[in-house]
């Protein structure tokens, strides 16, 4: 498959600089695959579209405040964007500017709140960090960090609560699984209450989720990977649910990704932890998934590849050029589908 096969046009006003309020009452674009049909909601009327004893399976992981900013002994101000955590004080990380900085040179930020020193040089140019600090590490990140926004947002976020889900429990994720921003808690009570079970799993998200496939032939595409884990509640209640035949509705890309990385030979969920670098793409069968909620995706992005892989390319790509006739709003704090 070519990349171009993923590509679209898109204005720039579509994309979304600001998160709806409520979260709900954002426009919800329902798809449904066997009838072929398009339907054009608010997210609040998802329920409509759950029903009873439907598997709703949500991403908890949490979102840090991933961007610093610290100086060289020299004063060059450096932005730090924490990428993967090795240990308790180390982390992988992209370093601007980068180049002059050598090993064991070391990076102030904010009057010796939080000290690093370079121990590492990546082949792909990421930098390893060695913190040092007194005190709590989370706490001091939550001090000077900012939300880690993807590029296309350009204005800046007032309230940090807004990039993270309601439901955020654990994790060290550095961007949104932003399908699940659009929940509200009132929202999934009534959810919860017309008898659909939501259970959880974690997986911490990256950046390379939103970086574009470089490779012209997409089968040459080397994904990145991330942190999951499945508790064995929930590999008990959706492998309970696929034998009754109850659909299980996967939250966002992420969530798929998770539940999809972990089947046994027999069809079954396996609880489980370590790292996916799952690409899902063309004529990939589902093992576990019956439904996606979703928001728009970057074109040439696997995020696209997936949700075509899931609910046809050739329906997917109508679905977006009516989202954006209709002018849906697009990306991590856009408009969302549900595709069943």
């Amino acid at each position: 498959m070519n990349i171009a096969e993923f590509d679209f046009d898109l204005p720039e006003e579509l994309i979304a600089q600001s998160a709806v309020n409520p979260r709900d009452h954002s426009k919800l674009l329902v798809l449904n695959r066997k009838k072929q049909k398009i339907e054009h909601k608010k997210f609040y009327n998802i329920i409509d579209y759950l029903k009873k004893d439907d598997i709703l399976v949500i991403n908890r992981t949490k979102v840090i405040p991933a961007r610093l900013y610290g100086k060289k002994n020299t004063g060059t101000v450096l932005e730090c964007f924490l990428l993967k955590r090795y240990d308790l004080n180390t982390w992988e990380v992209l370093l601007k500017p980068a180049k002059r900085l050598k090993i064991g040179q070391k990076i102030i930020f904010s009057d010796n709140l939080l000290e690093a020193e370079l121990i590492e040089i990546k082949e792909d140019g990421n930098r390893v960090l060695k913190f040092s600090y007194d005190g709590n590490f989370e706490e001091i990140l939550d001090k000077l960090g900012e939300m880690p926004l993807p590029p296309y947002i350009t204005e800046k976020l007032k309230d940090k609560d807004r990039y993270q889900t309601v439901y955020a429990k654990e994790g060290e994720s550095v961007a949104a699984p932003t399908a699940g921003l659009h929940f509200t808690e009132e929202l999934l009570e009534q959810i919860k209450e017309k008898g659909v079970t939501v259970t959880e799993v974690f997986l911490d998200v990256g950046l390379g989720t939103f970086r574009p496939v470089q490779t012209e032939n997409i089968n040459e595409h080397k994904m990145h990977s991330e942190k999951y884990r499945i508790p064995e509640k929930t590999a008990e209640i959706i492998n309970e649910a696929k034998k009754r035949g109850q659909r299980i509705i996967a939250v966002g890309t992420t969530s798929v990704r998770t539940l999809e990385s972990s089947v046994d030979e027999k069809g079954n969920l396996v609880n489980s932890e370590g790292e996916t670098d799952i690409f899902i793409y063309g004529d990939y069968k589902f093992k576990i998934i019956d439904g996606i909620i979703t928001n728009f995706h970057l074109p040439k992005s696997t995020l696209i590849m997936l949700v075509s892989a899931f609910g046809g390319k050739d329906f997917i790509f109508k679905a977006y050029k009516e989202a954006v006739k209709e002018k849906y709003r697009f990306y991590s704090f856009g408009d969302s589908m549900f595709i069943y």
